[in-house]
């Protein structure tokens, strides 16, 4: 498709319909009719709204954690616009013409985002600007204005201003001398406009370097003669300013002998879907580097604009940047409200949700053998953030530090910038153990993360693999081998989150240490597969993707169909972060033909279709969204009492099962699989605080009790149950 041809798709896209879904549809329907599929875009969007409500509604959290939750939605709209509409608008490019099992083109996806999401940004957007700002400020915590401000804090920003930011500050003239300076991803700028002393006008772009808070703190005006520098750290106050409102009333600075007439905050984002053609790589670290590189001067997929830019700045900047008006987002407030974020570092505890401590199982304490614990118990079973990460990095240090270790081997997804795993498996290395790592460079927005500890990891001598050509490693493994009186024994750990000390103390996850040398069997064959070159595809126990987990998956599915047929007590309960796979939905919706009860409870993306008579009246589709981040897999099958639970790394998505390395693996102590049934599934299925559930024609619902009957907070529940999975099923 020539640009022209994509320039006049893009300019009908304002006035594009979008065709709704049918409100009724007949059982007696082919299970390939579009109608029966939610749009994966339009879901995830809808997800982020889900997000964005634990902003909007006052008193279902503190207000900090009102505010994290309103930067969180403004930061998953930036991935979004960065991944999800510049991949559609590459297929608009390309003139794909495969549809989605939807059946939405390209074209009709980008209107379809734009009628939704932009309703949902200017909610977003008041939110902050008549809801949350005022309310901070009376909790003591002001973004100030610069009318606002006295003498005293204006010198003293001014000093700052002339000694901190002035020398880093680089303002770009546009004009036919000076090309139009490129405008890099997420970058605040400043549109400038200016008089030289003819009466001419003229336009300049300012960058605002990210290496500054965008928030500066000032103290009152009776302390501000007491500081020379600003800064989150060196200042008690909770005053704070834009840092582009102090740029903006200091451009005579910059602009000597001209009258600085109006500056206007404006941001691009950019395609930054990392593009590499691993069969044509010599060196996969280095075009992983490059492409990183890359991610500044992708093609611009949005610009967003303060409602006071003039027409002809607009014009200036879509004709330069070459974006269809589409594309254009006017903005009533702050441009990159994720940055927001930084207000949760005020120190006010009666304003961010409770402490809690996680919980840690007796044997597990440190000081004690996690080796021995493994050994007596067979099986151990963590649900993070209630249950403490800890025991996951004493299980690395033990075997770093124990003689009878001989080897460990681990995949790495997204460990963070400050890695105690990362840093076991050094000392490990030191001691002389064999250390294998896969590190997965490809982790969307971790590349770099990754590539450094990679290096760190490979300069010490690790084995060091960054996965397989044309796949992400996503599985959540680690292996350690330790000779012992009856030979050698391998511990895995098995997990649905990833190694990473932080996110587990937000994002719900289950740990799965286990001694079974079936499973020991499978993680050393699969880590055989990543390291080598075997090509297994059939594992004792675990499901691997890609291969034959989705076969196994579905194959479960037409089980539990048989089972309801002779016995008439199917049912299913399957818990994970998104549901888009069309044979999965479609052995679903079969299950729900033939009478099987399906309880769904997806976080993110949906796109099944519940509730619709003689197709789907048997599934139950919520989402729950609360305090923590769900991210547990649990496929959870009755099978006439013969009951299987996995836990693992994947969703029933293509990507992930087609595309990634990925791992189920069954829990079949009965009394930790009674126990995720009892005490942890059932419990979020039943969430009455938190949990949305989806109606047959796409939208959301809040849960509520039932009359009388006070409202189950399922997260809350946990908290104060924690370790109660664990003690069930030590005392047994």
């Amino acid at each position: 498709m020539t640009t022209e041809q994509v320039k006049a798709l893009e300019s009908d896209l304002l006035t594009t319909s979008v065709t709704p879904l049918p409100a009724v549809v007949p059982p007696s329907i082919n299970l390939d009719e579009p109608s029966l599929y939610f749009n994966r875009e339009l879901s995830l969007l809808k997800f982020n709204y889900r997000v964005l409500q634990e902003a909007l509604e006052p008193g279902r959290h503190p207000l900090l954690e009102r505010v994290k939750f309103l930067a969180i939605f403004f930061n998953n709209v930036d991935e979004f616009a960065m991944i999800r509409m510049s991949g559609l608008r590459r297929q608009l490019g390309a003139g794909v013409v495969e549809a989605p099992p939807d059946g939405m083109t390209p074209a009709e996806q980008l209107a379809a985002i734009r009628r939704d999401l932009m309703p949902i940004f200017e909610e977003a957007t008041k939110c902050w600007r008549e809801d949350l700002e005022p309310k901070l400020r009376q909790a003591g915590i002001s973004i100030l204005s610069y009318a606002e401000l006295k003498g005293k804090q204006r010198r003293l920003l001014r000093r700052h201003f002339e000694r901190e930011i002035f020398p880093v500050l680089t303002p770009l003239a546009f004009d036919p001398g000076h090309p139009f300076p490129h405008i890099s991803n997420l970058s605040l700028n400043l549109a400038v406009v200016v008089e030289d002393p003819a009466g001419r006008r003229r336009f300049a772009r300012l960058k605002i370097p990210g290496s500054f808070p965008r928030l500066l703190r000032i103290p009152a005006e009776e302390r501000a003669e007491s500081y020379e520098t600003l800064g989150l750290d060196s200042v008690e106050a909770t005053n704070f300013v834009w840092i582009e409102d102090v740029i903006t009333e200091n451009l005579d600075m910059l602009f000597s002998g001209l009258h600085v007439v109006a500056a206007y905050p404006f941001r691009v984002t950019r395609d930054a879907d990392l593009e590499i053609e691993e069969d044509e790589a010599s060196d996969l670290l280095e075009s992983i580097e490059e492409s990183v590189g890359n991610r500044q001067f992708g093609s611009a997929v949005r610009l967003e604009v303060h409602k006071a830019m003039p027409r002809d700045i607009r014009d200036i900047l879509l004709q330069n940047l070459e974006i269809a008006p589409y594309l254009l987002y006017t903005v009533d407030g702050p441009i990159g409200l994720a940055q927001v974020m930084e207000l949760t570092e005020v120190s006010n505890p009666d304003l961010k949700d409770p402490p809690f401590i996680p919980y840690t199982s007796r044997s597990l304490a440190s000081g004690k053998s996690i080796f021995a614990a493994i050994r007596r118990r067979k099986n151990i079973l963590l649900y993070h953030p209630y249950d403490s990460f800890t025991p996951v990095v004493d299980f690395l240090l033990e075997a770093a530090r124990d003689p009878a270790v001989l080897a460990i081997k681990q995949t790495l997804y997204r460990v963070g910038p400050n890695a105690p795993v990362v840093s076991a498996l050094l000392e490990a290395r030191e001691n002389g153990k064999q250390v294998a790592v896969l590190v997965e460079l490809k982790a969307r927005f971790d590349e770099e993360n990754n590539i450094v500890w990679a290096k760190a990891l490979e300069r010490a001598g690790v084995h060091v693999i960054y996965g397989l050509i044309g796949l992400k490693t996503h599985s959540k493994l680690c292996m350690v081998v330790r000779r012992e009186p009856e030979g050698l024994v391998r511990y895995v750990h098995l997990a649905t989150g990833n190694y990473n000390a932080a996110t587990a103390r937000i994002y719900t996850d289950f740990g799965y240490f286990t001694i079974d040398p079936e499973i020991g069997d499978d993680v050393a064959d699969l880590f055989n597969a990543l390291t080598g070159y075997s090509r297994k595809q059939e594992y004792r126990k675990l499901l691997v993707a890609p291969g034959t987990m989705r076969e196994r998956i579905i194959m479960r599915i037409d089980r539990e169909i048989a089972q309801h047929r002779d016995h008439g007590n199917g049912y299913l309960a399957f818990k994970m972060n998104q549901l888009v796979d069309e044979d999965c939905i479609q052995a679903l919706y079969r299950a729900s033909r033939a009478g099987v009860k399906i309880d769904l409870q997806v976080r993110g993306t949906c796109c099944i279709r519940p509730g619709l008579p003689g197709v789907s009246d048997n599934i139950q589709v919520t989402s729950v969204v609360g305090r923590f981040l769900e991210h547990p897999r649990i496929y959870y099958f009755y099978n006439n009492g013969e009951e299987e639970a996995l836990l693992g790394s994947a969703d029933l998505m293509p990507r992930n099962l087609d595309r990634r390395v990925e791992t189920l693996f069954p829990v079949e102590e009965p009394a930790l699989l009674r126990s995720i049934r009892d005490r942890i599934l059932r419990v979020h299925l039943q969430d009455t605080a938190q949990a949305w559930e989806l109606k047959s024609d796409g939208t959301y619902v809040r849960r509520r009790p039932a009359a009388g009957e006070p409202p189950l907070n399922s997260q809350l529940w946990m908290l104060e149950h924690r370790g109660i999975w664990d003690r069930e099923v030590s005392d047994i």
